[in-house]
């Protein structure tokens, strides 16, 4: 990467303007409703931990979106408490939840610009130079190589409001034309099912349904570790449930389960097809739902007649009464269930698999009713708010870049000219670094994410990252892996610094409270938005973007006549006042319960209301195992106490102590007995793209011909294979082919 400035002198009148009343504006803390807090979290605390006031915010970590009492002495946050009436948690927090304020005290902590010098250091600058640096070398690759060589990278880890402005920014304001978020590599999949299946992507659950199916179908999902408060709910269920768990791997969830199918990895979608063909063939289906509500079946039925019972056993290696047990608990199940996560959307084949879900569901009307759905269970903790205000793939709420339409209306309510609105989504994340590759991107900004880290196939992406002429990373952190090789750093304000909301994974709409100063010199990514918008020279276009909360009433704007209209919330009070809201909620609006769910009325979001059967014959896997490389790798949570690349998580002391620090590899014994290896012994795993070391960990978890890595460790990525989803786009990370060798000392 070329070596940026380190001086610049010109904007002088933003700098004097802008960052004095930046810095200024989020020096004190902001107001917020301050909540008593409950018996029973202060029973929690040391009573000097107690403080006199508690602030609920939703917490920042993943998609559960539970609530937390922030107890505060003045401006200082002292320790917190679950929320016991908020209806996500119940009173309920993961071990990642009650370390929420630990990880933000952290010494790598982001507390001043960044900017690589003369000789290759990053050096502290103020924000005047930080910011005309950007608008500067960001302007100039514009000049040179056109609009389309610069984008973003953005996250499902910031609020809504920052979201939306850093994707109206970006466009319609610097005029990148691509940007994509860090949830292609998680939610993409659901994404483009539900629009497929539905009209709009659109989950249709509650997280009541957890406590009234009788029948709890989970998909890739290790709900137990990955979504510990969801795993609660369903302890909740009085039914007594079927809980059928389908997985490879013998996990916290199968281990519960009533039913474990141990599959083989990516045989999903033939055993899905193969269960519709038996509830067909035995008239188990709902045969009055599908003619009311659905199209496309009659070429379903037919298309899934070529997936007998032999063909399934042979492609995923369940016994065929294994099998038959599966489809007669659907067929007596009076309200059942089906959950999918990464297991599902992490594959060359995600889209179809996750529409063989909801196919599943529709056959059999078991959706818009209390305890069923074809859901998915989102990974980040606003990864819904991404998918709806990112601005990368759709237009601002929802909307179509392709729709003239649409696009009048976002520009009427932004009051903006339309020709400042791509006719077209952005490029997804892959293509982002392939046009970095080809030199078609030369500039990137990278907002609250670590693809040095995450990104499929490591090195590569490492190598792809290093050939841009101007890195940007903002983050919280400067010790990422993507911050150590960027040419600016922007310090920000982590959750617990900001206020904004966050969309959960049951469409509920919760408010993220500010607790805490930053530290040194950070600041809020909207503030940061805000800032550089006013260097670019744009930032007469967001004066009506004047905080969070203003943006927030934007938002509304932009949702109203959507499926996901929130026209009707009054503000942030209304959401702290209910506990949230799930969308939709209009104008009109008098709807006071607290879990609602979609499609009661049997109507779907196509022009003729009805939901699609979508299917398609399944592929192989994409890097099948040889004789070089006899073992299929799969990848996934770790601990509960993991999260993601670990940048905030890895901060805690009490966290840390909750998982292995060294990597390790899952491997069956029988495949350890041929390779003489034991637990804890020093192993190289390797693919064709790089190799790591861990510790073997010999566990008949694993099938023979299987090993598993956590997906959190540095490492874990230099071995994945970059295939994706052919609609969604989203990286299969969950499925390649390795060999495992004892390491030299």
């Amino acid at each position: 990467m070329s070596q940026a400035p380190t001086n610049g002198t010109h904007l002088s009148t933003p700098s004097q303007r802008f960052i004095p009343r930046l810095l200024q504006r989020t020096g004190p803390l902001t107001e917020s409703l301050a909540l008593n807090a409950s018996e029973f979290g202060p029973r929690l605390l040391p009573p000097q931990m107690h403080g006199d006031r508690a602030t609920a915010s939703v917490c920042g970590f993943c998609s559960t979106g539970c609530n937390l009492n922030v107890h505060q002495r003045g401006d200082e946050a002292l320790g917190l408490s679950p929320a016991t009436d908020y209806p996500v948690n119940l009173g309920m927090a993961c071990p990642k939840g009650w370390e929420a304020l630990a990880v933000l005290d952290a010494p790598d902590r982001a507390t001043r610009p960044l900017l690589r010098n003369a000789v290759g250091k990053l050096e502290p600058v103020g924000w005047d130079v930080a910011a005309t640096t950007f608008g500067d070398r960001m302007q100039a690759i514009q000049r040179e190589h056109g609009p389309q060589s610069v984008a973003f990278l953005s996250t499902g880890q910031i609020v809504t409001e920052e979201m939306a402005l850093l994707g109206a920014l970006a466009k319609f304001g610097m005029g990148m034309l691509h940007g994509d978020g860090n949830t292609r590599q998680c939610m993409a999949t659901a994404v483009v099912a539900y629009k497929q299946a539905f009209g709009f992507d659109a989950p249709p659950y509650t997280y009541a349904d957890f406590e009234q199916s009788d029948t709890i179908v989970l998909v890739g999902s290790n709900l137990c570790i990955a979504h510990p408060i969801l795993w609660q709910r369903v302890m909740r269920n009085q039914f007594d449930p079927q809980i059928i768990a389908i997985d490879p791997r013998t996990t916290e969830t199968t281990m519960a389960a009533t039913q474990h199918l141990a599959l083989q990895p990516k045989s999903d979608l033939a055993l899905f097809y193969g269960v519709a063909h038996l509830l067909i063939e035995r008239e188990w289906i709902d045969r009055e739902f599908i003619d009311a509500h659905t199209s496309g079946f009659d070429e379903f039925a037919a298309f899934v007649s070529d997936f007998p019972l032999s063909r399934v056993v042979a492609e995923t290696g369940l016994a065929a009464e294994v099998i038959e047990r599966f489809a007669e608990s659907i067929h007596n199940g009076l309200r059942v269930s089906f959950w999918w996560t990464m297991g599902v959307n992490q594959s060359h084949q995600a889209v179809r698999t996750a529409q063989a879900i909801i196919n599943l569901a529709l056959m059999t009307g078991n959706i818009g009713r209390p305890g069923t759905g074809a859901n998915s269970i989102t990974g980040q903790c606003n990864a819904m708010g991404s998918r709806l205000f990112s601005n990368t793939t759709n237009l601002l709420g929802g909307h179509d870049f392709a729709s003239a339409e649409d696009r009048q209306k976002v520009a009427g309510i932004l009051a903006i000219d339309e020709s400042r609105i791509p006719h077209e989504a952005s490029w997804p994340y892959h293509r982002i670094m392939e046009g970095i590759l080809r030199r078609e991107i030369r500039g990137l900004w990278v907002v609250a994410t670590n693809p040095a880290h995450s990104w499929i196939n490591q090195e590569t992406a490492r190598d792809v990252l290093s050939r841009l002429d101007f890195l940007v990373v903002q983050d919280m952190y400067h010790s990422t892996e993507t911050a150590r090789i960027a040419d600016l750093v922007l310090p920000a304000a982590g959750w617990g610094e900001k206020e904004g909301t966050f969309i959960n994974s049951e469409r509920r709409i919760g408010v993220t409270s500010k607790v805490a100063r930053a530290p040194g010199e950070a600041l809020a990514d909207f503030h940061i938005f805000k800032l550089l918008a006013e260097y670019w020279g744009c930032g007469e276009m967001f004066r009506r973007w004047e905080s969070p909360a203003a943006t927030f009433e934007i938002l509304k704007q932009l949702s109203a006549g959507q499926p996901c209209d929130v026209a009707g919330i009054d503000g942030y009070a209304m959401l702290r006042e209910r506990g949230g809201v799930q969308w939709p909620y209009p104008a009109e609006s008098d709807e006071y319960a607290t879990e609602r769910r979609l499609f009661a009325d049997g109507r779907f979001f196509h022009p003729d209301g009805r939901a699609k059967f979508l299917c398609e014959e399944p592929r192989p896997l994409p890097e099948p195992t040889t004789s070089k490389f006899p073992l299929t790798l799969l990848t996934g949570r770790g601990s509960v106490a993991q999260w993601h690349t670990q940048t905030r998580t890895a901060k805690s002391a009490v966290l840390r102590k909750l998982y292995p620090e060294e990597l390790y590899v899952e491997i069956n014994p029988h495949d350890a007995a041929g390779l003489l290896i034991s637990s804890g012994d020093l192993i190289i795993v390797a693919s064709q793209r790089g190799e790591l070391r861990g510790r073997a960990m010999v566990t008949p978890a694993v099938q023979p011909g299987q090993v598993f890595i956590p997906m959190h460790y540095e490492a874990t990525n230099r071995l994945t294979h970059p295939s994706f989803d052919p609609y969604s786009h989203q990286p299969s990370y969950k499925a390649c082919a390795v060999r495992v060798a004892m390491a030299s000392n």
